[in-house]
């Protein structure tokens, strides 16, 4: 795998998956990391559409005195610094004999040793906001080998952003009748949100493919364009992260699963005769709650994903596909012994979500 830094050369203008029209809805947003889908089209833009390849990513990376460094988005199972344990797991929990629906994940509470000092020094340092939202290769890193990430590498870095690595720009688009100074009465004004990264911040990917580097590539709407370069030091940190995982992923004790990419997690269910349904939920649906290795999840509101479907029985080669609603970056899920997922199999259909990179998970060990 051959990670790269992509360096947008303007603002970016990644629609969101709402559908957008200027006469039905005046306000275009923006969705950012970009998803799968949209890094996998600017690759084909650069590569050419027969060409296959598998990506990881999308990621963001920071450059600092020349060292470019993976961050990841937060792991979602903490209240500030402290972990979220489920219940079960958490014996001596003062709500440990507190019933719950079994038919439901279980409930996370605090570890019975975080004391009081813990949530002073969080009140103390200030709210969730002034946390890290991303966190960088070495936490994870020593998160991965030890199940923890200490108090002090929750705190951003003066003047790193790692708070919030871009900003959202508002830009207004005005159409007037010819002739006059009049906005037209259709397709006349409409508003978008653009992103701009901030300073020494990118985004990072991983393809299993050598690209022609230094190169651009466009990505996104608007014709807009980024850099793309080869970093070997990415490269590094992801096989060493990945040596960790795997060593993890082969434990029989209790696990987490540390979700750094939107977990598409679809599955067609028969409704009636012979008619079926999609549906999408937070976790996979082979994880079983009941006499499984399922436990619980600690997630947030689903990132919903408009793709499109390819084939040569498609007019012009691509037409827009259902929505999709995936689980955030940052979900982390709690299994008595670590489970993989039925869309690691390359024979499946289904997996085309891992070959864009979507479901990307780091294993740790429960301590």
């Amino acid at each position: 795998m051959y990670w790269y830094k992509l360096t947008p050369l303007d603002i970016l203008m990644l629609r969101d998956a709402k559908p957008f029209s200027p006469q039905e809805r005046a306000w275009a947003g923006s969705v950012f990391p970009p998803n799968g889908h949209a890094i996998a089209g600017a690759l084909r833009g650069l590569l050419g559409e027969k060409k296959e390849f598998r990506l990881t990513g999308p990621l963001l990376c920071r450059q600092n005195q020349g060292q470019n460094t993976l961050y990841f988005p937060r792991p979602l199972g903490f209240v500030k610094s402290i972990p979220l344990v489920p219940l079960v797991w958490e014996n001596k929990s003062h709500v440990h004999n507190a019933l719950w629906d079994h038919n439901q994940p279980c409930p996370l509470v605090k570890p019975a040793d975080a004391s009081r000092d813990d949530d002073e020094y969080n009140s103390a340092k200030g709210q969730a906001d002034d946390f890290r939202q991303y966190l960088p290769y070495e936490v994870v890193k020593d998160y991965l080998k030890t199940g923890k990430i200490q108090a002090k590498d929750w705190l951003v870095e003066s003047g790193r952003h790692e708070d919030e690595p871009w900003t959202i720009e508002t830009r207004s688009h005005n159409s007037l009748e010819p002739g006059t100074r009049q906005v037209k009465d259709a397709d006349g004004y409409f508003v978008e949100n653009a992103i701009r990264l901030r300073p020494h911040w990118s985004l990072a990917i991983g393809v299993d493919e050598e690209l022609p580097t230094p190169n651009t590539m466009r990505l996104g709407g608007e014709g807009h364009r980024t850099m793309i370069e080869y970093c070997p030091e990415l490269t590094q940190q992801w096989v060493e992260l990945q040596g960790i995982s795997q060593e993890n992923f082969q434990s029989t004790h209790k696990s987490i699963a540390y979700l750094i990419t939107p977990g598409v997690f679809e599955r067609k269910h028969r409704i009636r005769n012979n008619r079926f349904t999609s549906l999408c939920r937070p976790y996979p649906w082979e994880w079983k709650l009941i006499n499984g290795k399922f436990v619980t999840m600690a997630t947030d509101k689903p990132v919903p994903i408009s793709c499109r479907i390819r084939g040569k029985y498609t007019e012009n080669n691509s037409i827009p596909a259902p929505q999709v609603f995936a689980a955030p970056p940052g979900s982390l899920y709690f299994l008595n012994q670590p489970q993989g997922l039925f869309q690691d199999d390359s024979l499946k259909r289904v997996n085309n979500w891992r070959r864009l990179g979507y479901s990307e998970m780091l294993w740790i060990e429960y301590k």
